[in-house]
């Protein structure tokens, strides 16, 4: 797999270097040796995250899906795997009232979230910091499916509005939300078309997602339900509500679709679901393959977060009294800790979004003694930077020359197969692929059409000139680099000419680009004129 061998030119290790065989295996190595350091020093774990453990490197991609109750996260599952799992219910009113993290396992059953977090082979042991009013709501669904191979699906309880509903949950659902979010792959929002509000909690759970935003997606369920006009309306409206939490300038990818094996009750846009499937398909299929690559993200996030933070409390520290009016100078460091970001940022060059959210941070500050904080230990800083700047950096370039030579990682099974092969699978017989099952060549049809038009090009010999076919060609208003692809296509032989099937063949290949498919990069078989056919076997 992945290795990254610290070794000196010559062949002989470092000293106090052992060899690390997988890229897993290096960043738990950097982790322990370099970044977890620094934030026992700093106690970095009391204020944003606790310290990963081998499970956190070591397992699958996970999906979280969040949304408000009856938006179809269970149905969304049982959609993925087409199969049921233990614990599932789905209904109109809130049903799933429980974290449940859908895992593989070789028989079906559950397992309770006071066992789950003392199991160290699962990446949830952290989550016991969250007391028992949690751990009675949070299971792990484990049954034997080819989907859950690849990754894990976290389902979370339906978010309510009220603020009646969100203090009777017994434990800070936004935090528990942090908590996955900094450590899965894909951060699913759902949407029903019919349920475009956004909740107070629903909305502070999307905060809770900041600094996660390159996770998150958003899929628009049960579009089926409404017309083409009416799509577009509520389209808008998502947009609209989505852009008064999520403070970036970037548009979120919608996804827009029906995602359960129901027939559909609006088939206008069947072709538009289509494709907006595939694409989140193809997203989540791609998750193994990046999964080393969202490790090590994630990991130079929260090593730039934890110099941050160390920077923080040592300065807090620095500007402490060292006897008497502690407590005034407390608050006073409290209530100026704004200017501190704005000083720390100029003193030690820090952009400002590294640092952690003020309001938050000045709540936190309030309940710890600054004078046994510590002073700054440039050791450690100077350790994570070496980290940053070269560690990460030879880890990098080592893991693509490796990928090259892996067997591409993708999600197999459930829903993910029913769409990649046979009649069924994405764009079969549309475009270029059209005709491709058929005895006879697709174009002949059109060819009458196309034949008037050539022969009153005055073609010579059976052939017309490059010259007579651009004045043809142009008439398509398509540029120049697509023309000149589809040229390179028709033109069979070679000879700097067209005859009247190969012309036929330039007009059907416009025609594929018109409707708005892409041009093939060599000509598939059933596409070949007729009469270039027999010479192209030959000279194969």
């Amino acid at each position: 797999m992945f290795s990254w061998m610290g070794k000196q030119a010559g062949g002989r290790e470092r000293a106090g270097a052992d060899p690390v065989q997988t890229v897993t295996g290096g960043l738990k190595e950097l982790y322990a040796r370099r970044l977890q350091p620094l934030e026992d020093y700093y106690r970095f774990q009391d204020f944003h995250s606790p310290a990963l453990e081998e499970a956190d490197f070591d397992n699958k991609p996970m999906v979280l899906l969040v949304g408000q109750y009856s938006t179809g996260k269970t149905t969304f599952i049982r959609y993925l795997l087409e199969q049921d799992f233990p614990g599932m219910r789905i209904g109109p009113e809130p049903t799933t009232d429980s974290f449940i993290a859908v895992m593989y396992g070789d028989a079906e059953g559950s397992i309770p979230g006071n066992a789950l977090v003392v199991d160290p082979k699962k990446p949830f042991r952290k989550l016991s910091r969250f007391g028992n009013a949690f751990l009675n709501r949070f299971m792990c669904a484990q049954l034997p499916n080819e989907v859950l191979k690849s990754i894990s699906i976290i389902d979370s309880p339906g978010i309510l509005s009220g603020e009646k509903q969100r203090l009777r949950r017994g434990y800070d659902f936004c935090q528990v939300l942090q908590w996955f979010a900094e450590r899965v792959d894909r951060i699913i929002l759902l949407f029903d078309a019919h349920k475009l509000d956004i909740s107070d909690e629903f909305s502070e759970a999307i905060k809770s997602f900041r600094g996660q935003d390159d996770k998150i997606r958003v899929v628009l369920n049960k579009a089926d339900q409404v017309d083409t006009q009416q799509l577009m309306r509520v389209y808008g409206a998502l947009m609209w509500s989505l852009g008064k939490v999520i403070n970036t300038p970037e548009v979120l990818r919608v996804y827009i679709g029906s995602f359960w094996s129901q027939p559909l009750q609006n088939t206008e846009n069947r072709k538009l679901f289509e494709v907006e499937a595939q694409d989140l398909f193809r997203d989540i299929q791609s998750l193994p393959q990046k999964a080393a690559v969202r490790k090590l993200n994630d990991l130079i996030k929260r090593a730039r977060l934890a110099k941050v933070h160390a920077y923080i409390i040592s300065h807090l520290k620095k500007e402490m009294p060292s006897v008497f009016g502690k407590e005034n100078k407390k608050r006073e460091l409290i209530s100026k800790l704004p200017e501190i970001y704005i000083q720390l940022q100029r003193e030690h060059h820090i952009s400002p979004g590294d640092f952690p959210e003020v309001k938050k941070m000045q709540e936190q500050l309030e309940t710890y003694d600054f004078s046994k904080f510590h002073s700054l230990k440039p050791k450690l800083i100077e350790a994570v930077d070496n980290m940053l700047a070269n560690k990460i950096a030879s880890l990098m370039s080592m893991m693509s020359q490796e990928e090259s030579n892996m067997p591409t990682q993708m999600v197999h099974g459930g829903a993910f197969d029913g769409t990649t092969t046979g009649p069924f699978g994405q764009g079969y017989g549309e475009g270029a692929k059209e005709g491709a099952d058929e005895e006879e060549w697709v174009i002949a049809k059109d060819k009458p059409v196309y034949d008037e038009i050539f022969y009153t090009l005055s073609p010579i010999n059976g052939k017309i000139s490059g010259v007579s076919a651009k004045k043809e060609m142009v008439n398509s208003k398509l540029p120049n680099s697509v023309l000149g692809k589809i040229w390179k296509l028709a033109d069979c032989d070679n000879d700097g000419m067209l005859d009247e099937e190969e012309f036929a063949l330039a007009k059907h290949l416009i025609k594929i680009k018109l409707d708005g498919y892409e041009l093939p990069s060599i000509l598939p078989p059933h596409l070949v004129p007729p009469s270039h056919r027999k010479p192209l076997q030959v000279s194969e």
